[in-house]
This record gives C-alpha cells, structure tokens and sequence, in this order.
C-alpha cells in the first residue's frame, strides 16, 4: 500500500501543477479561497506526503499526512459526483467509484502510519518483508 500511494501522491501532485484545470473545477465552492490556490496546495502537500513515505525515517509522518490528506480531499470526490451526474456514464461510473475507494486508501494510510517502524536502531521489514537491523 505504500508504494502504491507515494505512486499516487507523486503523479497526482505533478499534474496538479501540470495540468490544474481539472482540478479546480472539484473544488467545493463553499471552500474559500480561489480553486487555483487549493489545487496548488493540495499539490505540494501530495508531493510531501509522497516524500514522507517514500523514506524509512518519515514514513510514519508520512503515513499520518497521507490519512489527514484523503481526508481532506474527499468532499472533492463527492462534490465530483454531483458535477458528472450529467455525463457519459463511464465518467459518472468513475466519479462514484472514487467516493467508496478512497475508503481503502485511508485505511492503508492509517496502517502506515500505525505500524511504521522510526526507531533508527531497531529492525524493521525492508520492502522484500525480509528483517533487516538498521544501523
């Protein structure tokens, strides 16, 4: 599940600055502020968190940050479903899809950030599963 959300979090961060548009048409609009400004914020915060997971030593930052994250998005992913309600049904199937999946995704963020291992000097699951002794 890590691997997968540093995966996400780093391709969604990206095209939050390549390609902000889509995203500032999901912004709530009882959200203040301008959509731009969130897509850029949530962008940078995705590229952090992805950051945060991607290393041993603030993975359970990371695992945190990923949980307040999807939290924090997912009124987005339900503004979404009323904004496609009137599209082709594979965007409407999409939409509805996110809503449910973004359950998983918090769960495994929260797992991470549960059962992550900072203790420099103890043994941790290297990403094989094999234990491995830190130094």
């Amino acid at each position: 599940m890590r691997k997968l959300l540093t995966t996400a979090f780093t391709g969604a961060g990206i095209l939050h600055f390549v390609r902000p548009e889509p995203f500032d048409s999901i912004v709530p609009p009882p959200i203040p502020g301008s959509a731009r400004f969130w897509t850029y914020t949530s962008g940078a915060v995705e590229l952090v968190t992805a950051t945060l997971l991607a290393y041993p030593r603030t993975r359970r930052a990371g695992g945190l940050a990923a949980t307040g994250l999807l939290l924090a998005v997912w009124p987005a992913n339900i503004h979404l479903v009323g904004l496609w309600r009137d599209e082709v049904w594979w965007k409407k199937m999409i939409a509805l899809a996110r809503v449910p999946l973004q359950l998983p995704m918090i769960t495994g963020a929260w797992r991470i950030w549960r059962s992550a291992d900072n203790d420099d000097t103890s043994s941790a699951n290297n990403d094989d599963g094999a234990r491995t002794q830190r130094v």
